[in-house]
Parts: C-alpha cells; structure tokens; sequence
C-alpha cells in the first residue's frame, strides 16, 4: 500500500520532536533509543572524521590545504589506531575500573602506562606521572611547556557524549581529566568541545550550539575570542570560507608557545576555530563540514573528527549518510588499540555512563522515556598559561651564542634518511659537566632530547636552584627531541641559566647521559593578534 509522502514526512518530524524535547517541570524529556542513536552517531563521527583527515595532517601549516581528499568507507578502519580515540577509551576504561569518580590520578595512571605513543601535552604528562608530578601539576605551565595545546580537545567527547544537555556536569569532568595533560586554553578547548556535544543533543541550530556552548568557557579567554571571531567572519563572508580562513589565520596563525618560531601550530584555540569553521561553513553537510575544517590545515584529522562527532549527536547515526554507516558497522566489534572497547561496546559504556550521571544530577531513567534535569552553563575562572609570551628566537647549541660549556661535552650524531650523519645533539654524562646560557627576555626552554639511556641533571636560574630533572624516556618505544626544561615569567633583563649534570639515573635507564640540542628564548610583550582587526573592520 502507498503511502503519502507528505504524511510520512510530518509522522518523521512529530516522532523526532517527541522524542527529544523540553518541559515546563525544568526538565528535558529524550527517548532512550534516541540517546543511543546519538552516542551512537558522536562515536561514528569521530571516526569517520579523524580517518578523513589523517592523510592530510599537518600538510598544511599556515595555509590552505588544496590538494585532492579522497576518502572511502573501508578507510574508517584506520580509526583503531588514532590517538583521537583510543586516549579517551582509556579514560573510559579508568572509570570501568575505579568507579565514575575516580580521582585523576587514576585517570593519569591508566594513561601513562597504556602501551600507546603520546605527543605533545599528553606525552609530557605521562613523563610527569613517572616522574611522580600528579594531576592537576602535570598540566600546569610549571610542568608543562604544552598546556596550551590540543591535546584535550582531541579526546574530550567521551565526557560531552555522556552528558546530554548536561554542561555542568560535563565541566565538572572535564576540570577532572583536563588537568592530567592541560591548563587554561588547552583545558578550554576540552570544555568546549564537551559543550558542544552537551548541546547539539537538544538543539538542530549549529549557530546556536556554537553560542551556548561558548558560555562554558571565560569570555576574557583566547579561546573564547578567536570563536568569535570565526562568528564575525562567518557573518561578513558568509559564502567564502577561505577569505575568512585568511583573515583569520593573519589574525591568530602565529599564537603558539609549543610551535613558536614555525608555522606547525598544535593550539587548541586555533584548531578549535577549524572547528567551528568547518561547522559553520558546512551547514549541517556532513561532507562539506568534513572537507572545510580538513582543508583549513594544522592537525587536519582531529578538527574534522570533532565537527563530524558534533553533526553525529544532532543527526544522530541513522541520520549520517549511508555509507558512513555502513563503514563504521563493519568495524562495529574491531577492538581500538591498547583498548578493551571497540564502536559497540564504547556506544553501550557511554550510554550507561550517561544513565547514571542523569540520575546522579536529578534527573531520572525508565524504558520509555528519561528525564534529564535542565543546567545552565557557567564557565569556570579564567586563568592564563603564558601571559603575554611570545617567542624571541631559538640557539643552536653549535651556535654558541650564549652558551658556555664546561666537562666533557661533545656532539651526538644521528643517521639521516639520506645516510649522512648529522650533529643533533651535544651530550655529557659526568657529574659535574656544566652548561651555561645566557639570554635577554623573560622565559626560555632548553630543547634536548628524552632517551633511555637519559640521567638526571640540576638547573639553576641567576644563581638559584630551579629544578632537578630526569631526562629518561623509553615508554611505548617513543624517544624525543623535546623541551626537557623550562621558565616562563621572569623579570624582563638578562638571566643566566646553568645545567650540571649529576652523573645520576633512575634504575631502568641505560646511561647517565644529558642531551642539549638548542635553547628557545621567549619575552613579555603584547601578542600581536591583540591589535590586528580584520580588513572590513579598518576605518
């Protein structure tokens, strides 16, 4: 028998409305099969965009990616092996373990000893953990040069996909789990992305999301601002993304301690705004969405990730296309790496996850209908990671300028991919070899490098003890160049900083060795981006 199509229409839209709306009682009403649709369809998401844009990442640093994107269903496969996804499982499997309350240190203990690599701010964090620096320190700019970065955006959607319509509540364990890797911007851009799913649950209106989700953050923060401007943008080139991704990126492309001095840019703040771009501009098309914040450039797989994840809750799985669907079925038992949880079992944990929070915060759960209590967002107190710090230059070590060397030093080679020998490093490893470095500003770091057979040295500023470190590193088989120390908000002048080597080692490590390959120096001035308008804006 036919049926008519305008029925069948108006049928859809009565059922999607009463299964997903407000009462007058302070509360929202969802039907229980919608909220599995919708985790559902923030998981898929996830997937999908994070596999979309993996072979473009960081392709294009600073300008616009405009190579082919090809992308097919059977690539979804690749999601197993994203840190986009398998970081927050682990967080996921923390609270199977110790309970949805657990303290963070759990959280950061299950973390740093998965089997996986870590970049960036998560990795320092898992070098904090075991070198007995906890949460909420080992996100803080005291222990980690990368708190700005977008480590925790990229694996806050577990907290956002339990928490419908729920911000406080998804603040709250987002302040939690944040800490373990972030501080200040990079915190805010877990929050916001957690927002944004806690939204997009109740409300179609990408615009609206977008705004109510900025009410769980400080206005007075970065984050906040450089959202508004992608709003601005999107109001004055409302069919021209790329003009505004110009304007935008003169504006704001240079804001970032972690890549000071290149055009990489690991910020959360700037890639959160590839975000919102890409959700504005895509108009609630999946593959437009997916191919405007892919396009935009820098960490080119999460930011599509999160857009898509975002178009999941509001559509939820059965409203992405098909064959997104069907890809994401196929893998829907393949267990992500180092993980207990695969697409199902993660879709049926977040779903039991969100049942108890709802109860817990008022609200109730039956096999027909539950009822979640109505919160308003409140943002949490701003606070700053780097005021007004900003890259000066970086000193090779075998430039010399500012840098004294007493002991045994000498230069560390390592094989490039053409099979020449290239001076990386200088090393030392007795006690009592020195480093001297001298520097006009306000904040420096000393790049070297974390390896297993990495020792232990003091670092001494104008004379005072900073800090003892430990520049041991063989966890999941990564060894880095990286900052191995830092010092931000020193008085504008000249500062001297002194490493001595302690010939000292924690028992696994293989060596006693330090290694030295630059020093990077920062000062206090304002940030350029505070005084660039836009061009519409200029008188």
């Amino acid at each position: 028998m036919k049926k008519n199509p305008l029925i069948i229409i108006i049928s859809a839209i009565l059922l999607i409305a009463s299964a997903c709306k407000s009462s007058d009682e302070g509360f929202r009403t969802i039907n229980p099969e919608v909220l599995k649709d919708k985790i559902a369809g923030g998981w898929a998401g996830k997937m999908v965009g994070v596999t979309y844009g993996a072979p473009t990442e960081f392709r294009a640093r600073g300008t616009i990616f405009e190579d082919s994107i090809t992308w097919k269903p059977a690539d979804i496969e690749g999601s197993k092996w994203q840190d986009d996804i398998y970081v927050q499982l682990t967080f996921l499997m923390s609270m199977d373990k110790y309970g949805i309350d657990a303290p963070s240190k759990k959280f950061q203990e299950m973390f740093a000893k998965a089997g996986y690599g870590l970049w960036h701010a998560n990795m320092q964090a898992r070098k904090n953990y075991y070198d007995s620096i906890f949460a909420p320190l080992s996100g803080t700019p005291e222990y980690n040069i990368h708190a700005d970065d977008i480590d925790f955006q990229i694996e806050a959607d577990y907290i956002g996909f339990m928490c419908p319509g729920m911000p406080g509540t998804a603040l709250s364990i987002a302040d939690k789990t944040g800490r373990i890797m972030n501080y200040g911007e990079g915190v805010y851009g877990g929050v916001f992305v957690a927002a944004l799913y806690a939204e997009a649950y109740f409300e179609k209106d990408i615009p609206k999301i977008i705004d109510k989700a900025l009410l769980s953050i400080p206005s007075e923060s970065d984050y906040y601002k450089i959202v508004k401007d992608v709003i601005k943008l999107h109001e004055h080139y409302p069919s021209d993304w790329r003009a505004a991704w110009k304007e935008l990126e003169e504006k704001w492309g240079d804001v970032d301690i972690c890549g000071a001095g290149v055009p990489f840019n690991i910020d959360a703040k700037l890639n959160g705004a590839y975000i919102v771009m890409g959700l504005l501009y895509g108009e609630g098309d999946p593959m437009k969405t997916l191919e405007i914040s892919t396009r935009c450039g820098q960490d080119s797989d999460c930011n599509p990730s999160n857009a898509l994840a975002v178009l999941g809750v509001i559509n939820g799985f059965s409203g992405l296309p098909k064959e997104m669907q069907d890809g994401v079925k196929a893998l829907g038992d393949t267990l992500f790496i180092f993980t207990t949880y695969s697409f199902n079992t993660a879709v049926e944990s977040t779903v039991k996850y969100a049942k108890e929070l709802i109860v817990k915060d008022g609200g109730s759960v039956s096999d027909k209908e539950i009822r979640i209590k109505i919160q308003e967002p409140v943002a949490p107190q701003y606070e700053n990671s780097f005021p007004n710090t900003v890259y000066d230059k970086r000193v090779s070590v075998f430039d010399k300028e500012g840098f004294t060397f007493r002991g045994k030093w000498k230069p560390w080679e390592i094989t490039g991919i053409d099979q020449k020998k290239i001076k990386q490093s200088i090393v030392a490893s007795n006690a009592g070899d020195e480093m001297e470095f001298r520097f006009s500003g306000t904040g420096v770091s000393l790049v070297g490098n974390w390896y297993a057979d990495g020792g232990k040295a003091d670092v001494y500023v104008d004379g005072q003890l900073h800090r003892s470190i430990d520049t041991y590193y063989n966890f999941a088989r990564q060894q880095h160049t990286e900052t191995i120390w830092h010092v931000m908000n020193l008085q504008p002048g000249e500062h001297v900083v002194k490493l001595v080597v302690k010939g000292e080692k924690r028992p696994e490590a293989e060596g006693t060795n330090v290694y030295l390959t630059s020093a990077v120096v920062f000062k206090t001035e304002a940030k350029k981006n505070e005084s660039r308008v836009f061009s519409f804006e200029k008188q």
